[in-house]
């Protein structure tokens, strides 16, 4: 339970580059998630380039503030404008991961009735990603507020993957307990009791 609560996401990284050994160990541990009919559709994008980088940065900044006008004349309209929602910038490695939505491991098996379970499966590695970085105190950060569309055409990849998550990862500038939205009075975590149902 105490790694649950350690683990963040992460938007303020240190400067330390992550060790090559360490990134080969969040993908492979990323590898041994559970995936329907053992499809293992995950495509896992290491972005190096620093063009790419920078088109990423542009674009979620201004996909950011196209969001922001969302909470025009609100109260929050403020909040949100200073809330820091991504690392692209600082975080010393980008991981894009996309669900092949047509694996041929795995023969169809799982997907006839439920095809979004690929892309659930892609879920539950990026899950088991996360917790083994922050086992090693490597931290991770999701960034949501992009055209896939868009990200997809960037990395060039191929017409049938799916982006599902745009992740920074690094060491954290400081750790917390709390999550940042918390932190920054933008959301309070409700109760679980709240959140559980009976039939």
């Amino acid at each position: 339970m105490q790694l649950l609560r350690w683990r963040r996401d992460v938007r303020h990284f240190a400067p330390d580059a992550v060790p090559e050994q360490d990134m080969h160990e969040l993908l492979t541990c990323a590898a041994l998630a559970p995936s329907v009919g053992n499809s293992q559709p995950w495509r896992f994008v290491r972005l190096r380039s620093v063009t790419v980088r920078d088109a990423l940065v542009a674009h979620v900044d201004e996909q950011n503030a196209l969001a922001a006008e969302r909470y025009q004349g609100q109260e929050r309209y403020e909040t949100y404008r200073k809330l820091k929602l991504h690392g692209l910038r600082e975080a010393p490695e980008l991981l894009a991961v996309f669900c092949d939505e047509k694996p041929e491991a795995g023969h169809g098996l799982g997907i006839a009735t439920m095809p979004e379970a690929l892309r659930y499966s892609c879920v539950t590695a990026i899950h088991t990603l996360w917790l083994t970085a922050r086992l090693r105190g490597i931290g991770v950060g999701w960034v949501s507020i992009l055209d896939p569309a868009a990200v997809r055409a960037m990395l060039d990849v191929p017409a049938d993957w799916s982006l599902i998550a745009l992740l920074c990862i690094g060491f954290p500038q400081d750790e917390f307990d709390t999550p940042e939205l918390e932190r920054q009075g933008w959301q309070l975590r409700e109760p679980l009791l709240d959140r559980v149902f009976e039939r």
